[in-house]
């Protein structure tokens, strides 16, 4: 008989629904079939089971934080298992260690992480007894069969096995050592609060601080443009004054000299230049730029985004979701005509049908094998579903996957661009711009009716042609200033770790991390954005992502530190890679790293003796003034009770009457409704103005939702617009 383990439980019972199977507790029977002559077991992992031990598990002298104890370097590294998962794992010992299974099927996800996952409770299981690996990229009925019927043997992924344990180690080292010296050197300063590090976290951070910086100490300058509207026998078009492809004067009464000059003045077309451009269809998604795109479209954090995405690749109707490939294999793309088929009779996507490209078989712009990493682009699977039965966050992410695949098989989006130069009395140049779309192509599956961003000066230009001669009709000066550079957004910063390649000034070194995908992995980034907010680093308001004062103070601490560079990263990836691919010793990986930890921590003692932070309040750093913080709101007023007219006020975890102790007044409203904590702001929308403004990613099992909350029949509920 044989055992199959899963990374999750929704994941295992996904590869059993092909058979026929009893549901046990924390596993299932298959029963004997086709693919199992003795039938199968079926168990599964609840994510992590196990983890690496604290440092003082290895010896009782670090586990208090001390820089006379490190760098903390174990000889040997071990994992135990997760204290509240006891009750799975030994579920699944028990079953590995029947005598009735004669081999273990792996069938964690398909990737390094998924490897791991799986081997490491093998390995607290002490197992010895043979292993297979299940392999595939979607978890339909036809691609779980198809796996079971072409296992591969488990050395064929045992070396990215070695790879993800060997990253996990290494990060261990850096994070636990790194954390510990620069909190402790830091406290030495004043400075009472707690520094995380990371070998992926940190450089991302320097990033996020670097841009911060950019805008603190951005000077606005005030400019002017001069613009006119021209007249050329009954056809009106708008220019801009230049000089040597400047448009913008830093002087304002030159300005308006140059206005005066211009009007009522004769105008003269210089020259005309038309330029066609042509833009292919987008490539197929894959995590990142899905990401990317629901941030830009719809807001969506990318953390959201990989989740939806994983429930959709649960359910069966898109492929895995993690995949850093915009590419897929011929097989793949051979599926393509009956998915698209089925697509077209869905009232969704009814419009796009009938395709003007059949078949992109032949397109390498999409149909690269070699391009192929662990997994293809993420793309529906042959189970298509209409989106409207789907949640609304549901929808919008399954939407944008079907609609790449769609826009492969269109022509592409044609454009001309007219540049034409107006000269006033032979002297002043004035540039207009305008664009004509001569092919929509793709762009109607991807935009549609929906408005795109243009560049403003770009206009509806009429047909002119070199020596037409007209009358300056208007003429003005236009005002403005120079802006700071803007910040980046959730998506724009997974972008961001995506191509962190291009912050280095080492080609070599560039070109390693922009082949190792950036900084993290697909996997991993939303992950880490999560972890940079946790740690205060960063604060994300209406999407846009702000560098705090401990992010900052970090990082200047940092200083030229390879701890805070992509540098690193991409060193420790090249050799990692090296390890998946079998051409590397996951020991001397180690032993580097080892020795990397070691340097980090003296040139942060070195580099600590230099540290000045007059520029910050660093009792903004002390616990004492986060517990101040943290209840200073208990006792604001918040507006009239709905009950007794008393005053309402916050409680700390509540909003209650203050009348309670006079009257028994029991009024009162909760601070977290279904995960999201409601803010003084909107209690007393719900006070005063009877609801709040819709409030977004309420949370309900496996259902997110947005509404408004309202005080209705003696108690809050939701509100939803129809």
């Amino acid at each position: 008989m044989k055992l199959i383990i899963a990374e999750k439980p929704d994941q295992g019972l996904k590869l059993a629904s092909p058979f026929t199977f009893k549901k046990k507790t924390g596993y299932v029977e298959i029963s004997p079939c086709e693919h199992f002559p003795k039938g199968a077991l079926l168990t599964w992992a609840v994510g992590h089971l196990c983890e690496l031990v604290p440092p003082e598990e290895y010896d009782m002298k670090w586990k208090k934080w001390s820089l006379t104890t490190l760098p903390i370097l174990p000889e040997r590294f071990k994992h135990k298992v997760t204290k509240s998962k006891w009750k799975q794992f030994n579920i699944v010992k028990e079953l590995v260690q029947r005598q009735e299974v004669k081999e273990i099927i792996i069938a964690g996800d398909a990737e390094r992480e998924g490897e791991a996952i799986i081997r490491v409770i093998l390995t607290q299981c002490k197992n010895k007894k043979p292993m297979k690996r299940l392999w595939i990229s979607s978890l339909t009925p036809k691609s779980v069969i198809k796996g079971f019927e072409n296992l591969l043997d488990e050395q064929d992924t045992r070396n990215i096995y070695y790879e993800a344990l060997s990253r996990a180690c290494a990060d261990w080292l850096i994070g636990m050592n790194a954390s510990r010296a620069y909190t402790l050197l830091l406290q030495q300063k004043g400075v009472s609060d707690v520094f995380s590090t990371g070998r992926v976290q940190t450089p991302t951070l320097a990033l996020i601080v670097k841009r911060e910086l950019e805008i603190d100490n951005f000077v606005s300058k005030p400019f002017w443009e001069v613009l006119a509207t021209f007249n050329m026998d009954g056809k009106t078009f708008e220019g801009k004054w230049h000089k040597e492809n400047e448009s913008r004067l830093d002087n304002e009464e030159l300005a308006y000299k140059v206005m005066q000059f211009c009007k009522g003045k004769t105008a003269k077309i210089d020259s005309t230049e038309k330029e066609r451009k042509e833009f292919q269809p987008p490539l197929l998604h894959n995590l990142s730029s899905l990401q990317a795109t629901a941030n830009r479209m719809y807001k969506f954090s990318p953390q959201m985004t990989l989740e939806i995405a994983q429930k959709l690749y649960v359910k069966g109707i898109i492929s895995y979701p993690r995949s850093d490939s915009s590419f897929v294999t011929k097989e793949e793309a051979a599926g393509f005509p009956d998915t698209l088929n089925k697509l077209s009779r869905l009232d969704a996507f009814q419009s796009f049908f009938p395709l003007p490209v059949k078949s992109i078989m032949n397109n390498k712009r999409y149909v690269n094998e070699k391009k192929v990493t662990d997994h293809y682009a993420i793309i529906p699977t042959e189970q298509v579903t209409e989106p409207s039965k789907m949640s609304g966050e549901e929808s919008k992410i399954y939407s944008l996957i079907v609609q790449r695949l769609i826009a492969a098989h269109y022509e592409k989006a044609i454009f001309d661009y007219t540049t034409i130069n107006t000269v006033v009395d032979d002297r002043a140049t004035f540039l207009s711009k305008g664009k004509e779309q001569i092919q929509e192509g793709w762009r109607k599956v991807i935009y549609g009716n929906k408005k795109e961003e243009t560049d403003e000066d770009e206009q509806d230009l009429p047909t002119l042609s070199e020596g037409e001669e007209g009358v300056v009709q208007d003429v003005k000066v236009k005002d403005g200033k120079t802006q700071p550079p803007k910040r980046y957004t959730e998506g724009q910063l997974i972008t961001l770790m995506k191509t962190a390649g291009k912050h280095l000034e080492d080609g070599e070194l560039s070109k390693v991390l922009n082949s190792t995908e950036g900084l993290g992995t697909e996997a991993t980034r939303a992950g880490i954005i999560g972890v940079l907010k946790d740690r205060k680093y960063i604060d994300v308001k209406k999407n846009q992502v702000f560098a705090t004062n401990k992010g900052k103070l970090l990082i200047q601490s940092l200083g030229e530190s390879i701890l805070a560079s992509p540098e690193m990263t991409a060193k420790w990836e090249q050799r990692l890679s090296e390890i998946g691919d079998g051409k590397a010793s996951p020991q001397q990986f180690m032993e580097q790293a080892k020795k990397l930890t070691e340097k980090l921590i003296d040139d942060a003692k070195v580099e600590s003796e230099n540290w000045n932070f007059e520029s910050y309040d660093l009792t903004e750093f002390s616990r004492d003034s986060k517990y101040k913080k943290k209840f200073k709101t208990v006792g604001t007023k918040i507006g009239n009770c709905k009950k007794c007219d008393g005053d309402v006020v916050d409680k700390g975890s509540f909003y209650g009457c203050s009348n309670y102790s006079k009257t028994k007044c029991n009024f009162t409203m909760s601070k977290k409704i279904l995960g999201k904590t409601i803010s003084q702001a909107n209690a007393k929308k719900i006070l005063n103005e009877g609801a709040t403004d819709v409030i977004k990613g309420f949370k309900k099992g496996e259902k997110v939702f947005n509404a408004k909350l309202q005080w209705k029949d003696d108690k809050v509920q939701f509100l939803f617009d129809i």
